[in-house]
């Protein structure tokens, strides 16, 4: 075995800089500071981040956990050298899921992996949870920003995210009171959100389309970056003035993989077409694509980012509850006992 005759090897010159690792966490230290919880305990930097459930607030509380996410929709942020966007979409993925189930966003922990540091770009991505964490009234407790050399090339990265949230056990949120005749509440999506994106790349480099061509008053790039929207004041808002019978986060899978989860059985969802704008990314993906209905559905978000279920007497209480958090609905649609097909649209 041959013996390296240079100079000794250290860790840095492996790929590793320890260094620039722990600058770039006490670079970024003001900005998860504004995120603080009240519940919170000591700073970034430790071993686990610590945050305290106050015995006195809560009867009988649940905690709900939750982790996803941002998929391919990455590439176009390394593409387009924009990476503050993605960090809100990490966060929106997490916390929009938690609040289905009626559960407050407690706190948040990211997972940054890359090959090489790059600590502008880490940053801009820290900037976007942050922000996130903001609207959704989480704190960012801690994280992970792991540097591996041969794992990822050149400018490449990934992220995952890590939400936990509180509810009382009888404030859960299952689905499982939903009836029939139950109005379905829409609130719209402002675009792709984080789901499709892989069908989006191909649609591109089949149609050689360049992100910097315009869109609008943008360009297609920007307009496929901008992030998920984050429901958690919304939904919250409708949990305080009606009775949320259920509720759905529409990811990955659509209105028709997404709607039956949060439903019983024998029960469907019947959705009036034309109830509610779509997006025009979403179209002009599906003209591009020569994408069929079917297919745009089952992929896409279809112009809503979440569903709610209430009683049909409450549906205006309900529309007038999100007004007046600055919130647009739209009654798209009700609930049937015609469950054979679990999602129908209709005009």
């Amino acid at each position: 075995m041959a013996e390296n005759s240079g100079k000794p090897l250290t860790y840095k010159e492996a790929g590793v800089d320890v260094a620039a690792g722990d600058a770039f966490v006490d670079r970024i230290k003001p900005l998860v500071k504004r995120t603080s919880r009240p519940e919170v305990l000591g700073g970034l930097g430790g071993f686990g981040g610590l945050f305290r459930l106050a015995s006195d607030r809560y009867r009988d509380p649940v905690l709900v956990a939750g982790t996803d996410g941002v998929g391919t929709k990455l590439r176009l942020a390394i593409e387009l050298d924009r990476h503050d966007s993605v960090g809100v979409d990490l966060v929106a993925m997490c916390v929009n899921d938690l609040i289905v189930c009626g559960a407050e966003p407690l706190f948040f922990l990211d997972y940054l992996a890359t090959g090489k540091l790059d600590p502008e770009r880490a940053s801009a991505v820290v900037a976007g949870i942050v922000h996130g964490c903001e609207a959704a009234g989480c704190a960012l407790l801690g994280g992970e920003t792991a540097e591996m050399p041969g794992m990822y090339a050149g400018a490449d990265y990934d992220l995952a995210g890590f939400a936990v949230g509180v509810v009382e056990r009888d404030g859960l949120i299952d689905g499982s009171r939903a009836d029939a005749g139950d109005v379905l509440i829409g609130l719209p999506s402002s675009g792709v959100h984080s789901n499709g994106f892989s069908l989006v790349r191909r649609l591109l480099q089949d149609t050689g389309t360049a992100l910097d061509a315009p869109f609008g008053d943008t360009t297609l790039g920007e307009a496929l970056l901008t992030p998920t929207r984050i429901y958690v004041a919304a939904v919250r808002a409708l949990l305080e003035a009606v009775d949320v019978r259920a509720l759905a986060h529409i990811t990955g899978g659509g209105l028709p993989g997404n709607l039956p989860r949060s439903l019983p059985e024998g029960l469907g969802a019947e959705l009036e077409r034309g109830a509610w704008p779509r997006p025009p990314i979403l179209d002009w993906i599906q003209e591009q694509g020569a994408i069929s209905e079917a297919e745009m559905l089952a992929t896409f978000n279809a112009g809503l980012g979440m569903v709610a279920v209430v009683p049909e007497a409450q549906a205006e209480a309900a529309l007038d509850a999100l007004h007046a958090a600055g919130e647009t609905g739209y009654r798209v649609g009700r609930l049937t006992t015609d469950a054979e097909e679990r999602v129908r649209l209709h005009d």
